[in-house]
């Protein structure tokens, strides 16, 4: 290699660009100029950083090999320095190794070229002996064999990595809040969090597809794309399909698709995929989001209880290797043993001092609303006002897990009515550290009845309901093929990576969607 010194000039286009953008963008220009690909196909490997470290873990220090390899990673720190140089790649775990290239070894033009043409940033390939420096730290010093160089670029970094500063509390700071979820891509290559949680979500969901299988449950995928939205309370977006000249949803929830495949015959069924809602966005929402949704024939509430807690805890056991998972603050989170199990009506009527029950009249449960000051729309049906007094005294502060049952028939219109207990359904809601996790039901599969709660959303929907569910005539009349009894249960997948790990939901969504900058 040889130094280019009539450097071509930056294209007009550039002017306006950041400074490092614009001394990048030449080098690339000079290295084409001189026959040098900055973006070659392949270069040679034959082994990876974490293998070397595994295998020469045990070199002490000034200790020297003849063992060669050729290894390529990002180098994300450097320090040039007359006759030798440093450097460190990183791979995309985060694992590290110190190249050096000495003139002696690499020759001085080799060196020099090195100088002119690395930043940090790029992508470097090294070929060269493995040995531990004076101060003992596994390197490669660099060296040419034949055919193979000592050094070549992988790939040129046009863009400078962001600085790292530390902040007030020590930490150390690259990317703001807001540019680690708009820019992740930095985020994964700068802070080792960000790349734990991308293999850590991995991770659970093969834990997940692990225990279904084992559980003899059949994978299902399910329209994203519908004709009519259903299976959930939540506003959709709406679309046009130009084909059929017809309006079209994207899912709020795969039920009716997933309880249709039940009435065709596969009695256990689920399916981890896509939802959205076109919600609001905060810390434990957004509107495209994962969902877990499994149904068993012959199940029931209960039995989707005792599924959903075994999941979890395999879950812990197989990406933490415990049940009691330290979070992202330090604090230590148990997820063993037997969770707690409340009803919904008697937790309200507790904190109350009287009882409240699916029967009390709806000026009561206003009145009470208005005591804990909340203000009810008018649309709301008198089950979803319990619901409201029962976040504000219960739900919020429910740490522990919890699964609280026995919720309201007109809130749930896709629930069996309970076996003993008038006016609520068999469903439960599982809170985990103050937010809901999962839910599930004991299915109604009476298709008569089904309509007839179908109904009544409709009507909730004329009377200023946004969120009501609308009346699907096809899956009505699978319905009435006769599906069998059935539990069900549904889980936000991003939601359990938050209760396993303390973060919150734009940290768990790999690339979560932001809001447009303007301009």
């Amino acid at each position: 290699m040889s130094t280019n010194e009539n450097q071509p000039a930056v294209d007009p286009a550039l002017a306006d660009a950041p400074e490092q953008f614009r001394v990048r963008s030449a080098k690339r220009q000079r290295l084409l100029a001189a026959g040098i690909n900055p973006y070659p196909v392949e270069v040679p490997i034959t082994a990876t950083i974490a293998e070397l470290r595994d295998k020469y873990a045990g070199l002490e220090a000034g200790e020297e090999t003849q063992d060669y390899y050729g290894v390529a990673g990002r180098v994300v720190l450097a320090r040039n320095s007359g006759k030798l140089c440093f450097a460190t790649l990183q791979d995309g775990a985060g694992n590290r190794l110190q190249v050096m290239l000495s003139a002696r070894e690499v020759g001085v033009e080799s060196l020099t070229q090195y100088k002119a043409d690395v930043d940090l940033g790029d992508h470097l390939f090294v070929h060269g002996k493995m040995i531990a420096s004076r101060r003992g730290e596994l390197s490669i010093m660099a060296e040419p064999a034949e055919g193979i160089p000592a050094w070549q670029l992988a790939s040129k970094a046009l863009r400078p990595l962001p600085k790292t500063y530390e902040a007030e509390d020590g930490t150390e700071v690259s990317l703001s809040d807001d540019a680690r979820v708009r820019r992740r891509y930095l985020d994964m290559i700068i802070r080792p969090a960000a790349r734990n949680m991308v293999r850590t979500r991995a991770a659970i969901v093969r834990s997940l597809r692990e225990y279904f299988h084992e559980s003899g449950f059949i994978e299902i995928e399910t329209p994203m794309l519908q004709v009519v939205h259903g299976g959930a309370a939540a506003r959709p977006f709406s679309t046009h399909m130009n084909a059929y000249d017809t309006e079209l949803f994207l899912r709020i929830a795969p039920e009716l698709f997933l309880k249709r495949a039940v009435v065709g015959g596969v009695e256990k069924v689920f399916e981890i995929n896509r939802n959205f809602r076109n919600e609001g966005a905060d810390s434990s929402h957004s509107p495209e989001f994962t969902m877990l949704e499994a149904y068993e024939a012959y199940g029931t509430y209960d039995s989707m209880a005792r599924r959903v807690q075994e999941m979890v805890q395999k879950a812990a056991r197989d990406v933490f290797g415990t049940e009691q998972v330290t979070l992202s603050d330090g604090t230590v989170y148990d997820l063993s043993g037997q969770w707690h199990s409340i009803s919904l009506y008697e937790s309200i009527s507790e904190k109350l001092g009287r009882k409240v029950d699916a029967q009390t009249p709806r000026a009561e449960l206003l009145a009470i609303a208005a005591e804990l000051g909340e203000e009810i729309p008018d649309h709301y049906v008198d089950g979803k006002i319990a619901e409201t007094i029962f976040e504000v005294l219960v739900g919020d502060e429910l740490y522990e897990p919890t699964f609280v049952r026995d919720f309201p028939e007109d809130t749930s219109p896709l629930t069996r009515g309970h076996r003993s207990i008038p006016g609520v359904t068999e469903k439960w809601d599982l809170y985990v550290r103050g937010f809901e996790l999962a839910t599930a039901y004991s299915e109604l599969v009476d298709p008569v009845i089904q309509r007839e709660r179908f109904e009544a959303q409709a009507l909730a929907a004329a009377n200023g309901d946004p969120e009501a569910m609308v009346l699907d005539e096809d899956f009505l009349e699978a319905m009435e093929y006769a599906m069998p009894p059935a539990g069900g249960m549904g889980m936000g997948l991003d939601r359990l990576i938050m209760a396993l790990t303390g973060e919150g939901i734009r940290e768990t969504i790999t690339f979560p969607l932001v809001k447009r900058r303007e301009g």
